[in-house]
């Protein structure tokens, strides 16, 4: 494995245990601003809606340093990367 791999391998990994929390916030926030499953008793609509508000941030780009690793990986590991093999002749049909 290359050391670019190892990278963002650790960087998926190390950025996914943060991006859980952030995302069950997000979806708390929510759900206690629209008052569904008794989330609203926790908290106020206006704190949720500061909440919730101040999550977007944090939530897209850890989103983003999360999936396009690992996009990234999964395409290398399902082989569009691979480089063509020099006994391929380039004028095969």
């Amino acid at each position: 494995m290359s050391r670019l791999n190892m990278v963002l391998v650790k960087l998926v990994w190390w950025s996914g245990w943060p991006l859980v929390p952030v995302v069950a916030s997000f979806l708390a926030t929510g759900y206690a601003i629209s008052g569904r499953y008794g989330l609203g008793r926790w908290l106020d609509e206006r704190t949720a809606l500061a909440w919730h508000k101040l999550l977007h941030l944090p939530l897209i780009v850890l989103l983003l340093v999360h999936s396009l690793p690992a996009m990234y990986l999964g395409v290398q590991r399902w082989g569009w990367f691979r480089k063509p093999s020099p006994n391929r002749s380039a004028t095969r049909p």
